[in-house]
Parts: C-alpha cells; structure tokens; sequence
C-alpha cells in the first residue's frame, strides 16, 4: 500500500490534537495583567505539550520520508501512536487545570511514556516491513534520544511523588533534547 493515506490521516488527526488543547485555554476575566495570572498553569502546560506535539508531528514526517510503502501493521502501529498522542489534551488539561499537581504530573508522564513507546513501536514496525538493509533501516541508527527518552520518562514518573516540579523539568528536558528534529532521516533521503 502507498503511505500517503497514513501520512494525510496522521497529519489530520495531529491538527485536531492541537485545536483540542488550545481550546482548554479560556479567556481572561478582566482587561488588566492581572486577569492573565491565573491562566499561567493551563498556559505553561499547552506550551509543553504544544512542543511535544510539534516533536512527533516533526519527526514522524521525516521517517516518513524513507518509507516506501505500509501494511496492515505498520497502520495498527500507527494507529496506537495516535492513540496515545490523541490522550494528550487530557493529560494537558488535567495538569494545568490542576496548577501541576503531582499526580497530574505524574499521569501527564505515562502519557508521555506511552507517545514514546508507541513510537518506537511504529519505528521497529517499518523497520521490519522495510528489511533490514533498507535505506530505512540504516537510517534509524542506534535510537540514542529514543532510548533516553524512554529512560528519564520512567525515571520523571516515581520521581514527580518526590518533587512533582522534578517530573515537570524532566518533560522540558526531554522536550529539549527533541526540540532539533531528528535529522536522520533527512541524510539518508
């Protein structure tokens, strides 16, 4: 099967994610500064997650790029990715309504630990459908970001019932990291 229905799907999909998170923030009560105060968690909390999906909309069209062609896995696959990205507004309004509360914190993590999965998951997923000699395949490389990724995710977790603001850093870390889109598949096109 040609890619381009999965691509326009997850694109589609993607655009709707963000139209539901900014939808969260609400107009302020007041025409002063000081009506803005009380939006700040809701509006730091989109920010984040915003750049998150900015991230995987970012680096999921660049892999994209080396496929040649998809099946009937690598759509399920892709499908759990917009799943789990799709939870994301929740998780978003959950923490910032919530002014960072540590188990919204803390559930915002497994979400995010979940968009990682799921995306590794769909990464090994074309890599199998493609072979491993594939120009796919070579480009994947050894997935550093990924794997410190998956790591500081479940370390942000159990660590945010210590201090939720150590979660938070942890995300905007691993938001950093990311932040300069993956460039593999770009040299390998």
């Amino acid at each position: 099967m040609p890619k381009g229905r999965l691509e326009a799907f997850s694109d589609g999909v993607i655009a709707i994610i963000i139209t539901i998170m900014v939808l969260e923030l609400k107009v302020p009560h007041g025409e002063d500064f000081n009506a803005l105060i009380p939006l700040w968690p809701t509006f730091l909390s989109y920010v984040l997650s915003f750049v998150y999906v900015g991230i995987y909309w970012n680096n999921h069209h660049h892999m994209l790029h080396l496929v040649h062609h998809v099946n009937g896995h690598v759509l399920w696959a892709n499908l759990n990715l917009l799943f789990w990205l799709s939870l994301l507004p929740v998780a978003t309004a959950f923490m910032g309504t919530n002014e960072f509360a540590t188990v919204p914190v803390a559930v915002y993590g497994v979400d995010l630990l979940m968009c990682a999965i799921s995306y590794s998951v769909l990464e090994f997923t074309l890599r199998r459908s493609h072979g491993p000699d594939s120009p796919f395949a070579k480009a994947i490389g050894t997935e550093w970001k990924e794997k410190i990724s998956l790591a500081a995710y479940l370390a942000a977790i159990p660590l945010t019932f210590a201090s939720r603001w150590i979660g938070v850093a942890i995300y905007v870390a691993v938001a950093a990291m990311w932040f300069i889109p993956d460039r593999r598949f770009e040299k390998a096109g």
